[in-house]
């Protein structure tokens, strides 16, 4: 493939990447008018984005393997157009039931988009420096996303109506999909003969879309509950059943030797954690805002601006710089400790905070996350062979949405818990909402603690690195495959 149609190649596959992300998260500053409009009860908002990530975690594993059997491309192309058209039925939707059931479509498609595009990218660059440049510039979109959702989300909902929310993905995806038969290489896969594992497949699908409803649903029933409890266990026998049907198939949905790299497990555990604090970072804030604040869509999403800004601008100008100089691991656990950093700052806020001098601190270091995200899919995608690349994506990116899903479920029950102990104890609704909000960003903070000691001290790094101050991604251990995969955890 020529040069020039790599690197339009690769704006495809940011272009689904920033519109998959970018959906988790839009519709956050819409909730309140959507909510408005078509009815919805407190306890089923939360299904509105909820609906989204269950598929797209739950079905991320199986569409990356599927993407090394029929075909990337062709996976890619299906997921764009099922989400394309889940959008319209989204935007169009008048009652709750079809907006939750689009957005469940929704996820699904993101999903079979997702999974396999990382496997895309790392076959069309495979010069490390080429290929860090290229995650740097992939991880922009993504980690922008999240944050540009809130901004575009105010807009769009104050300027037009939430109906446009949705409504704005389809010109974007019958843009990438016409351009992604122009400049995306033509994969025939494996075949299906190859070994589709639809056992393995059955149980860890399952096992992640009920381990997900299962974290969502504590909020309505608490953590020690039977229902809870009870799904719980559910859930691990799945996954317990699916990873002992994997050391023994003859053709296995994930074989094991993936997990073989401490860096490649290390990644996508730290990836967990961070992300369960970064995106309910981004939904928290926005409801501190609207509900304490009294901000409106359009003001929360400006007030967002500055991480969204922070955020892509490190991702695009400075991650890889930094990575190739310092090494992947490095760069991670800087970024981690100005996201700690930002949260530690959150628990500070009051009802009547100030923007400067509360909010703005911490959105200007949240852009630590434009560190982050950037290594962490260096490090998760460094143990995958060609043949596993879609294998590699499906899993970095099933550990991205699981770790969203929990965050979000996990610090609302927290903050929701916490609000309903202030209010029984007299607290006025704003002072409650405050004191609910600032645990669950104190929660974040240890959750991002958490994320770096898995950094440090599961990643590493061969000596021969730290003695190259001027490296490139070609002596970072993180991007060399033939290193990674002789690791092991002794």
């Amino acid at each position: 493939m020529r040069n020039g149609s790599r690197w339009t190649a690769l704006g495809v596959l940011s272009a689904t990447g920033l519109m998959t992300i970018l959906d988790g998260s839009i519709v956050t500053v819409a909730m309140p008018a959507i909510q408005r409009d078509l009815g919805f009860s407190g306890a089923e908002l939360s299904w509105i984005v909820n609906a989204y990530l269950i598929p797209f975690g739950g079905l991320l594993l199986l569409a990356g393997r599927l993407g090394d059997l029929i075909g990337r491309r062709t996976l890619f192309l299906a997921g764009n157009a099922i989400f394309a058209a889940a959008s319209v039925l989204a935007g169009a939707a008048t009652d709750p039931g079809t907006l939750i059931a689009a957005r469940f479509l929704q996820g699904a498609g993101s999903a079979l988009a997702s999974a396999v595009v990382l496997g895309i990218l790392v076959t069309l660059f495979t010069e490390p420096g080429e290929r860090g440049k290229a995650i740097a510039i992939f991880s922009f979109t993504g980690a922008a996303g999240a944050s540009i959702g809130q901004v575009l989300g105010g807009v769009l909902t104050d300027a037009l109506s939430w109906p446009w929310i949705f409504f704005v993905n389809v010109p974007i995806g019958v843009v990438t999909i016409v351009l992604a038969l122009r400049v995306l290489p033509a994969d025939r896969g494996a075949g299906l003969s190859a070994g589709a594992d639809v056992l393995g497949a059955v149980l860890v699908t399952a096992g992640l879309m009920l381990g997900i409803y299962t974290v969502v649903k504590v909020e309505e029933y608490g953590w020690l509950a039977a229902h809870t409890l009870g799904l719980g266990a559910l859930s691990l026998a799945l996954l317990g059943a699916f990873v002992a049907r994997q050391a023994t198939a003859r053709a296995p949905l994930m074989p094991l030797r993936i997990l073989r790299s401490r860096n490649v497990v290390g990644a996508n555990l730290a990836q967990m954690l961070a992300l369960s604090g970064m995106f309910a970072f981004q939904v928290l804030v926005a409801l501190y805002m609207q509900r304490v604040l009294g901000y409106g869509a359009l003001e929360t999403g400006l007030a967002m601006l500055p991480a969204a800004v922070g955020i892509g601008s490190i991702s695009l100008f400075v991650s890889a710089r930094l990575s190739a100089r310092y090494g992947a691991r490095a760069v991670l656990m800087s970024g981690l400790v100005l996201l700690v950093a930002a949260m530690v700052l959150l628990t500070r806020v009051t009802v009547d905070a100030g923007y400067l001098t509360h909010l703005l601190p911490p959105m200007l270091l949240i852009s630590g996350g434009g560190l982050v995200l950037p290594a962490l899919a260096t490090l998760g995608m460094s143990g995958a062979r060609e043949s596993d690349a879609g294998l590699a994506s499906g899993l970095f990116n099933t550990t991205q949405q699981v770790g969203m899903a929990i965050g979000v479920a996990v610090l609302s029950t927290m903050a929701a818990a916490r609000t309903g102990e202030l209010l029984t104890a007299g607290a006025g609704q704003a002072v409650a909402l405050t004191g609910g909000y600032r645990l669950a960003f104190g929660i974040s903070a240890g959750l991002l603690v958490a994320a770096f000691v898995v950094a440090l001290t599961v990643l590493r790094r061969p000596a021969r690195d730290s003695a190259a101050p001027a490296a490139n991604p070609a002596t970072d251990p993180t991007t060399d495959p033939a290193v990674d995969l002789a690791e092991t955890r002794g």
